[in-house]
């Protein structure tokens, strides 16, 4: 069976879940547009230690409140029945009890869930013989792709739109993400058929 590696953050939740808090804490009203930089410091102008802090203080009630991407859990509610589902996140695993309670509140199933605690996700990606990634942070997309020799999936944001190599394919939404492992599930059953 095909084994899918899904991020969380801005892929299975809403790109703008963060927002709401950010505004909140540094008197803001930014949008997803105004977020140009996958560096949150360079939106909210504070120094990274300030903006770690504040993060680390938030996190759990910002995971717990995320929003549902659009489509996604109709989706994956699909791939259940045809592929494994992986989500691998950069969140710290002291937050896996708050990302277990999100997918089970929204009702999205999975295989496993696993916080790695950092953005490298590579050796969870080689560690859990991943075939297709799905990933909205640019470099991550990049790094999997190159090291790993597989496709990813980049959910296109405002803060992701650097050049991408060949085997990385942005998308705009879930729907995008099913018609391409749909196509790309078909061409590899008919070269493995030829």
């Amino acid at each position: 069976m095909i084994r899918l590696g899904i991020d969380i953050d801005g892929t299975v939740t809403d790109q703008s879940s963060l927002l709401p808090f950010l505004n909140k804490q540094f008197q803001m009203e930014l949008t997803l547009k105004d977020i140009t930089d996958y560096d949150l410091t360079k939106a909210v102008g504070v120094s990274h230690e300030v903006f770690a802090k504040w993060f680390q203080d938030t996190e759990r009630e910002m995971y717990k409140d995320s929003i549902l991407a659009e489509g996604a859990k109709e989706i994956l509610t699909r791939w259940m029945n045809s592929y494994e589902l992986y989500f691998l996140s950069a969140r710290p695993t002291s937050v896996l009890d708050v990302t277990i309670e999100w997918f089970h509140k929204h009702g999205v199933e999975y295989h496993h869930i696993e916080c790695i605690g950092s953005h490298d996700k590579v050796n969870a990606a080689k560690h859990y013989k991943i075939d297709v990634f799905l990933e909205d942070k640019h470099d991550n997309a990049v790094d999997i792709h190159n090291k790993c020799q597989i496709p990813v999936l980049l959910f296109d944001a405002p803060y992701n739109r650097d050049p991408i190599p060949e085997g990385v394919i942005r998308i705009v939404n879930w729907q995008e993400a099913d018609n391409w492992l749909a196509s790309w599930e078909q061409l590899k059953l008919e070269s493995n058929n030829r």
